[in-house]
C-alpha cells in the first residue's frame, strides 16, 4: 500500500486510460486530484470512488492552467507527492491530408503541458522524493504512417522524459509508461470514418502478439507501480511498454 496518504494528480481523469489510473491509485491509498477540461465526468468519477477525491477543471493547454492546478491540489492536501500527466488527444490522418493545427494541440497537450505541471509542481516533489508517470504510446517508438503527428508528439514526450529523468534526479523519479493499442473513447474521436477506425483496429490488432486489445486497468497498474517507491524507487528514465507485445 505504497500510495497511502500520497497526494497524486492525475490529468486527464475524465474518461479512458486516465479513469482507472484515478481509481486504482484511490484504492492504493492515494489523496487524488483529478484534473480535465470537463468538470463533470470528474465529478461523475469522484462519486464513485471511495476516498478523498478533489476535482479541478482546467485545460493544460491554457496559460497558467498547471499552476493552477497544483496550487489547488497543495492546499487541499498540504502536499503532492506525485504526477500523472495522462491528458491526451489524438488526430489520425495521412499527410497531405492532415491539418497542421492538430500537431500544434497534440504538442501542446502531450509536450508543453506535462512540461508546464512538473515545473510547477517541482519543489513539492523534490521536497518529498517523488514521481512523475508520464502516459505517453508505443506510437512514440515505432513507425506510424497514417498517425505520424501523433507519434512525433508522443515521441517528443518520450525524450523529455529520459532528459527530466536525469535532469531531476536523484530527488525525482521520471518515467513513462508506453501503452498499446487500448479501447477508450479516443478512438472515437481521432478524426477517421468508422471503416478508418475499423480498418486501423484490425490492423492494429493483427500486430499485437497477445491477439487483444489492452484495458484501461493494466495500463493503470503499471503506472502505479512507478509512482510507488516501495516497488520502483530505483526506477527512474524507463519507457514501459504495456502493449501485448506490440514493440516485441
Amino acid at each position: 500500500m505504497g500510495l497511502v496518504g500520497r497526494s497524486v494528480i492525475v490529468t486527464g481523469a475524465g474518461s479512458g486510460i486516465g479513469a482507472d489510473i484515478a481509481r486504482f491509485a484511490a484504492e492504493r491509498g492515494a489523496l487524488l486530484t483529478v484534473v480535465g477540461r470537463r468538470e463533470q465526468p470528474l465529478k461523475e468519477l469522484a462519486a464513485l470512488i471511495d476516498g478523498p477525491v478533489l476535482v479541478v477543471g482546467e485545460d493544460l493547454t491554457e496559460p497558467g492552467a498547471a499552476a493552477r492546478a497544483v496550487d489547488a491540489a497543495v492546499a487541499r492536501y498540504g502536499r503532492l507527492d506525485g504526477v500523472v500527466n495522462n491528458a491526451g488527444t489524438a488526430r489520425f490522418a495521412r499527410l497531405e491530408d492532415a491539418d497542421p493545427a492538430d500537431l500544434d494541440a497534440m504538442f501542446a497537450l502531450h509536450v508543453r503541458a506535462p512540461a508546464a505541471v512538473v515545473r510547477h509542481a517541482l519543489p513539492e516533489l523534490r521536497a518529498r522524493h517523488g514521481a512523475v508517470v508520464n502516459v505517453s504510446s508505443v506510437g512514440g517508438v515505432l513507425a506510424m504512417p497514417g498517425r505520424s503527428f501523433y507519434g512525433a508528439s508522443k515521441a517528443a514526450l518520450n525524450s523529455l522524459t529520459r532528459s527530466l529523468a536525469r535532469e531531476l534526479s536523484p530527488d525525482v523519479r521520471v518515467n513513462a509508461v508506453l501503452p498499446g493499442p487500448v479501447d477508450t473513447p479516443m478512438w472515437h474521436e481521432a478524426g477517421m470514418s468508422a471503416a478508418q477506425t475499423a480498418a486501423l483496429r484490425d490492423t492494429l490488432l493483427a500486430a499485437t502478439p497477445m491477439g487483444r486489445f489492452g484495458e484501461g486497468h493494466e495500463i493503470a497498474r503499471s503506472v502505479c507501480f512507478l509512482l510507488d517507491p516501495e516497488q520502483s524507487g530505483w526506477t527512474t528514465g524507463a519507457l514501459l511498454p504495456v502493449d501485448g507485445g506490440r514493440t516485441a
